[in-house]
């Protein structure tokens, strides 16, 4: 993650260990993903054992790991870090 921003050099790190709130989120949003993914898996296959309930959620969580910290962290800085988006700034 960059320090400033490119086009309007938007400090980023507001303070140190700002960020260490972003887990908050990315935990909901990971808890978000096990259930939409049980309930998808249930929905598709029905009962299945429980290793294979598993390595399923598992896969999933970890092919959604990068997106889920940046989004977490994109949240966290819009909802606590007083900055907002401005498309006229492009």
């Amino acid at each position: 993650m960059h320090d400033n921003c490119p086009c309007c050099k938007l400090a980023f790190c507001v303070e140190p260990g700002f960020f260490i709130g972003a887990m908050y989120i990315s935990y909901a949003l990971a808890v978000g993903l096990v259930i939409v993914v049980e309930l998808v898996v249930y929905g598709l296959f029905g009962y299945l054992p429980l290793w294979i309930n598993s390595v399923m959620i598992t896969s999933c969580v970890i092919l959604f790991l990068p997106w889920i910290f940046r989004f977490s962290r994109i949240l966290f800085l819009h909802l606590f870090g007083g900055i907002g988006y401005n498309p006229l700034l492009k």
